[in-house]
C-alpha cells in the first residue's frame, strides 16, 4: 500500500479513484465495511482504492482538551487498512490550517487534485471540515455535481449494540479485552518502541521492556501474561502496567514487559504486545524483597501458562 501525505501524489496514470474517509481508529469492524465497500467499487471499476485519514485525531487541534485516547498506535492502524487491501492511503497532515477548511472546499480540492473520482464511502454519521460543514447529504450533492457515487454506510451492532471506537476504548479501560476484539475483528494489542528506564529489573534479574505507547488507551493496571511480537518473532511476557507503587514515589506510568527466553538490545524497536491474560491487579508490597518473589511467581506462571 503506497502512503502519500498530498492527493497530487496519487499518480493514479488518468484511472478512476474511489475513496473511503474516516478517522479510521482501531480499523473496526464498521470502519472495515467502509474500506472493504471503497476496495470492491475499485475492482469493479478498475479504479484505485484509496484511503483517506488524518495524522492524529481532529480534536488534537478543535478540542483538545478532548482528546480520546488512542485505539492503535499510528503504525497498526497503517496495517490494518494494508491488510484490506487498499492501493494507496493519504495521510493528511490535520493542522489548524487544515481544520479552517470548509467540508464543501476539502471535496473540492481531493476532485481537482485526484481526477476522477468515482465513489466516495464514509459512515452514515461521519462529520468532517470547519465547523463539522461536512456530512452525507453534502456529499451526495457535490456528487450530482462533480459526478461521483456516495455511500453513507449504517452502523454496524454487535449484540444489539453499536460498533464504534468509543466503545471500544471503554471495553479496554474496563479490562474487557475480549469485547474490544469482537468489535476490532483481530485481537487488540499495545504498541510502541522500547525507551531507556531505570534497569531496576535487570538488577533483579528480570529485565524488561519499557514500551513508550504514547496517548493509546490501557487496560486497568496490574500484571497481564502478554506475547511480543517484533520482526516476525514471538515470544510470551510478563507484563506490568501501572505506577510500581513498591518502587516509586511518583505516579509515573509504566508499561514494562519482561520477555521470556530472550537476550538482546530491544531499545528502539517497536514491539507490538498483545495481552493474553489478567494474572493479579497492581499492589504495593511491604519490601523491595516481596516484591521481587512476586515477579518471580508472576514470570513462573506466565511460563507455565505455555
Amino acid at each position: 500500500m503506497k502512503i502519500i501525505r498530498a492527493a497530487n501524489e496519487l499518480d493514479n496514470a488518468g484511472r478512476q479513484v474511489c475513496l473511503a474517509i474516516g478517522v479510521f481508529d482501531g480499523v473496526h469492524l464498521g470502519h472495515q465495511q467502509i474500506i472493504r465497500q471503497t476496495v470492491s467499487d475499485a475492482r469493479s471499476q478498475d479504479a484505485l482504492a484509496l484511503v483517506v485519514t488524518f495524522d492524529r485525531h481532529p480534536n488534537v487541534i478543535v478540542a483538545p482538551e478532548h482528546v480520546p485516547p488512542q485505539v492503535f498506535a499510528r503504525s497498526q492502524k497503517l496495517r490494518a487498512i494494508a491488510s484490506l487491501e487498499a492501493d494507496a492511503l493519504l495521510e493528511i497532515t490535520f493542522d489548524k490550517d487544515f481544520s479552517e477548511k470548509s467540508g464543501a472546499r476539502f471535496i473540492r480540492e481531493l476532485a481537482r487534485d485526484l481526477g476522477r473520482i468515482h465513489s466516495v464511502c464514509v459512515g452514515a454519521d461521519f462529520v468532517f471540515g470547519h465547523q463539522r460543514s461536512g456530512h452525507v447529504g453534502l456529499l451526495q450533492t457535490l456528487g450530482a455535481e462533480l459526478h461521483f457515487r456516495v455511500h453513507g454506510m449504517a452502523e454496524l451492532a454487535l449484540d444489539g449494540k453499536t460498533v464504534s471506537s468509543t466503545r471500544i476504548r471503554e471495553a479496554i479501560r474496563q479490562g474487557n479485552l475480549d469485547a474490544a476484539g469482537q468489535m476490532l475483528g483481530r485481537s487488540w494489542s499495545l504498541c510502541g518502541p522500547v525507551v531507556r528506564g531505570d534497569q531496576l529489573g535487570r538488577q533483579w534479574g528480570v529485565p524488561t521492556a519499557n514500551v513508550d505507547t504514547g496517548n493509546q488507551i490501557l487496560p486497568p493496571h496490574g500484571v497481564y501474561a502478554a506475547r511480543i511480537h517484533y520482526g516476525g518473532q514471538c515470544y510470551r511476557a510478563a507484563l506490568n502496567i501501572g505506577v510500581r507503587p513498591t518502587v516509586t514515589a511518583g505516579p509515573q506510568l509504566r508499561v514494562e514487559a519482561h520477555l521470556l527466553n530472550f537476550s538482546g538490545d530491544l531499545y528502539g524497536l517497536e514491539l507490538e504486545v498483545e495481552i493474553t491474560a489478567r494474572l493479579r491487579p497492581e499492589q504495593r508490597f511491604d519490601s523491595v524483597t516481596a516484591l521481587r518473589e512476586q515477579i518471580a511467581r508472576d514470570v513462573a506462571a506466565v511460563a507455565a501458562a505455555g
